[in-house]
């Protein structure tokens, strides 16, 4: 399994080997940013399905601490 790099420009996202480093620098000249998320996946494909992945945990896990959050204040206000 190889790992993988993000690159995003505007709502495009470009996924490189990160033992392409030639392309990765020609993408950062042209104005793409690197993304935090790396992964291990058999291909580019693979890789571009696991951040999709990553991405739907994450929205999950904000939406569960802001409905936590919410339902903490309710409580707290109706067992005053």
């Amino acid at each position: 399994m190889a790992e993988f790099c993000f690159y995003k420009k505007h709502n495009q996202v470009a996924v490189v080997s990160k033992s392409e480093t030639s392309k990765a620098a020609s993408l950062v000249g042209k104005g793409w940013k690197k993304m935090f998320e790396e992964v291990r996946a058999a291909d580019a494909e693979s890789a571009l399905a696991r951040l999709a992945e990553i991405r739907k945990e994450e929205i999950a896990t904000q939406r569960f601490m802001i409905l936590g959050t919410a339902f903490s204040d309710f409580l707290t206000a109706f067992l005053k």
